[in-house]
């Protein structure tokens, strides 16, 4: 059996690209920078008070609202008050657990968005997570510029049903 390797343009669907268009039209950087900060600070969830207190321009409601616009574009999940999601975090504990060094877990939405911290940061990152095949731990340490070691390690990508928010699919 042999598998099609396809370049990294080869997999851009143009209905993907216009989505994400869509959401970084309606991004409110500042606040979404801020639920980002805080999740690599806390591990989340991140509340619109703590945002408000860290944007001290910015009035809780003024946050609320942004936070609202950010959950339509599918950029975070609220659960009530709070962020419970912010790609590529996830504050609940998942199968895709992140350590910064500082020996508390962070948890990624899926093992690409883990993969992509370490460049989204600028700093090392170990990621810690099991073959959803056969349940055998796996860990690997990513640097800014690609996994430390980790020959023999594969990445299976695949695309979920369309329809439900994109941060929850997987």
């Amino acid at each position: 059996m042999m598998f099609e390797i396809k370049r990294a343009d080869e997999l851009v669907s143009p209905e993907l690209e216009a989505r994400w268009a869509s959401r970084r039209a309606a991004r409110e950087d500042a606040v979404f920078a801020a639920v980002i900060r805080a999740f690599v600070e806390t591990g989340g969830p991140v509340s619109a008070d703590d945002i408000a207190r860290r944007l001290r321009e910015r009035t809780v409601r003024d946050v609320r609202a942004a936070l609202e616009r950010l959950d339509a574009a599918d950029l975070i999940v609220l659960e009530g008050d709070r962020v419970a999601v912010a790609y590529p975090f996830s504050a609940t504990p998942n199968a895709f657990a992140v350590d910064f060094g500082d020996g508390r877990a962070r948890y990624a939405c899926c093992a690409i968005d883990a993969l992509g911290l370490a460049p989204m940061l600028g700093r090392r990152v170990g990621i810690r997570a099991r073959c959803h095949d056969c349940g055998e731990p796996l860990a690997l340490d990513v640097g800014p510029t690609g996994p430390v070691g980790g020959e023999g390690v594969l990445v299976w990508v695949g695309q979920r049903a369309e329809g439900g928010r994109v941060c929850t699919s997987t």
